[in-house]
């Protein structure tokens, strides 16, 4: 952990540089520590998500050898990392108190072996259960019981990938049934999930755009992954994740027209975007991408539209979650989904894409 530091004896930025903009291992154990008094001093960004933390933040630790510390918010942009939503680097520090809470809120989830109730969360933190989900929700996004069903997702994902038998892992992650890891998996069986692409090949194409890199994966089938606006080290490593076991091969001739297609969407995306797909998910999340898809450029759905389309007016919460897990943005548009106020949100690769996206085609 870093050193306390008095008013008399600042710690300067300059001298915790090393080489660039990565500073030094006394960074790494207090952000390890989730060290919250260190707020301020550096931030850390992960290459696998590329997302920027603060100290304390309360989001899991990754690897370290998947961190670049920078000395400030601005020096991490400038690199093309993106602030974490749950810690809000450039909050002040006084707003680090309700960042503590929700620490708490997840450190206890975690812990737990059976998700606590979100009265029991209220009665440990000493806030109103109303006011405890709405400042949970606000900086994770997700209610404490959808916190702990992603929590359970993750571990059982780990522990497929170690290799661990289907039900030993579904168990072992807090599972009761195979029944609930398979909803986990977005439709795969745990098995298939398990085997993460073993005996794929998946040929991928980079190319820059007015959004930042531009991955695009594709099997023998058609295109797998669309992923654009973050670092390609992270884009990459977005794929890899959704497909562990598969061979991954830059092809940039093999994709050549996948590629062409998508940049010329960027360029006039009222031409709209059509690609052989290969994707894998339940039979409502394809039906759900199925209607993504119908809808015309240049115009809007609410998720409470697309629910009715398919004659689930009560499946709103359903069709948003299938919208998340769109594997391949842009040939899939989910950007042109909104919410029922008429607001935009949700959208993987940031709002402000988002709406440029549905200006770009609405101007058209």
């Amino acid at each position: 952990m870093l050193t306390p530091r008095t008013e008399d004896a600042p710690m300067p930025r300059a001298a915790l540089a090393r080489t660039g903009s990565l500073l030094d291992d006394e960074a790494w154990a207090a952000f390890a520590a989730r060290d919250g008094s260190q707020r301020g001093r550096f931030v850390a960004g992960v290459i696998t998500t590329g997302i920027y933390c603060a100290p304390g933040c309360p989001a899991r630790l990754p690897r370290r050898e998947n961190f670049r510390f920078f000395a400030s918010p601005e020096v991490a942009e400038a690199a093309g990392f993106r602030a974490c939503r749950r810690c809000v680097p450039r909050a002040a520090p006084e707003a680090t108190a309700a960042a503590a809470v929700v620490r708490a809120v997840a450190d206890a989830i975690a812990a737990a072996e059976e998700t606590p109730t979100l009265a029991d969360l209220a009665a440990r933190t000493g806030y109103s259960p109303f006011h405890l989900l709405r400042l949970f929700k606000g900086a994770t996004g997700l209610t404490p019981r959808a916190y702990a069903a992603a929590l359970k997702g993750r571990r059982l994902a780990e522990g497929l990938s170690r290799g661990e038998d289907v039900a030993a892992a579904a168990f072992g992650a807090g599972f009761g049934s195979l029944r609930g890891a398979y909803a986990a998996t977005g439709g795969m069986s745990p098995g298939r999930a398990r085997r993460g692409g073993h005996g794929e090949t998946i040929r991928t194409a980079l190319a820059d755009t007015r959004f930042g890199p531009l991955l695009v994966g594709a099997t023998g089938r058609g295109v797998c992954f669309i992923g654009f606006a973050e670092p390609r080290d992270a884009l990459e490593a977005d794929l890899r994740r959704r497909f562990p076991a598969a061979t991954v091969v830059a092809d940039d001739v093999a994709l050549a027209a996948h590629l062409a297609a998508v940049l010329r969407y960027l360029d006039a995306p009222r031409r709209g975007l059509a690609l052989p797909l290969d994707l894998l998910g339940t039979a409502f999340q394809k039906r759900v991408w199925d209607a993504l898809r119908a809808i015309p450029p240049g115009e809007r759905r609410t998720y409470s539209d697309v629910a009715m389309s398919l004659g689930k007016p009560d499946a709103v919460r359903a069709v948003a979650t299938a919208c998340a897990r769109n594997p391949v943005s842009l040939a899939v548009p989910c950007h042109r989904v909104i919410g029922k106020d008429g607001g935009l949100h949700g959208y993987r690769w940031g709002l402000a894409r988002k709406r440029a996206l549905l200006e770009a085609e609405a101007a058209e």
